[in-house]
């Protein structure tokens, strides 16, 4: 071989019938297709319940092992149900003002751990995490004692004063999540630009409204997301916490399911699934257009 010939990659040897081909990588799953089928059969054991609820809350038959025909009644049914729409308005209620709360304090508690050293941070680290790690059951049955003992929510308020308890319960177990989001993308935040800025002229204020904040923005959306989602699809804990003159959908879709699974429970719940979807879909349009604006 010449002193200045190129190696011929591996890949690209000749063999025995020629060229030989390049092996697909380990995470090149497109290329295998046992993988594929993987991927496949995994999703399809996750969206087919969801999928078969859905086709029967058409059904026109109350008994959803049969299916007799296809039909519109059950949604036009649910959406005349006077407390089944009162129950999702409150659902929708809870969960705007949690994603916000929620939102505001996760990125203020991401932003103090990421940048300060303070005596006492692995406490609150820690303590943060429990409401990740600890069964809901447990946090209803506390929620309970505490609004039972410590801070009676008061009877009898007005709409949406009412939900008052709910959502301070929904927030208690929903910014850490957020929280634990935006401070994995401050990981990768370059401190520099900081620096930058004040030396610029820039306030603390405006560096971190100018700096920061766009920086975190994808991880506020996705917190955003994951809280709206948590608060709006919560069950147990909202069991506890509500009063008797307040009521969510998750809770009023349990208290139908009592009697029998109806295409009428199938329908409320199929608007449940395509508002969360709808939002996703929404929030993660944001995040992808914000992302290719600061590319261009």
């Amino acid at each position: 071989m010449a002193k200045n010939a190129l190696p011929i990659p591996s890949a690209l040897r000749p063999g025995r019938g020629g060229v030989r081909k390049e092996r697909p990588g380990p995470l090149e799953y497109t290329r295998r297709w046992p993988l594929r089928l993987i991927v496949a059969a995994t999703l399809l054991f996750l969206y087919l319940p969801l999928i078969t609820m859905m086709v029967f809350s058409f059904n026109t038959s109350r008994r959803n092992v049969v299916w007799q025909g296809f039909t519109t009644d059950w949604y036009v049914k649910a959406a005349n149900n006077a407390s089944l729409m009162e129950a999702f308005v409150n659902s929708l209620t809870i969960a705007f003002f949690c994603t916000i709360i929620s939102v505001v304090l996760g990125a203020l508690a991401a932003v103090m751990l990421w940048r300060f050293r303070f005596p006492g941070k692995t406490a609150v680290e820690g303590s943060m995490a429990l409401p990740i790690v600890v069964p809901e059951i447990c946090l209803g049955v506390a929620m309970l004692v505490f609004f039972a003992r410590v801070m009676p929510w008061p009877m009898g308020l007005p709409w949406p004063l009412n939900l008052g308890a709910i959502t301070i319960a929904h927030v208690s177990f929903a910014f850490p999540f957020v929280a634990t989001v935006v401070r994995a993308r401050l990981a990768s935040f370059n401190r520099e630009l900081e620096e930058a800025a004040k030396d610029l002229g820039a306030s603390e204020w405006r560096t971190f409204w100018d700096v920061l904040v766009p920086h975190m923005q994808p991880g506020l959306i996705a917190g955003a997301l994951l809280a709206f989602t948590l608060s709006l699809d919560d069950f147990v804990i909202t069991f506890f916490t509500a009063g008797p003159d307040t009521i969510t959908f998750p809770v009023k879709v349990y208290s139908m399911l009592r009697f029998s699974v109806t295409p009428e429970v199938n329908a409320a719940s199929t608007v449940l699934i395509l508002v969360t979807v709808v939002l996703t879909a929404v929030g993660l349009h944001i995040q992808n257009r914000n992302a290719d604006n600061r590319k261009a």
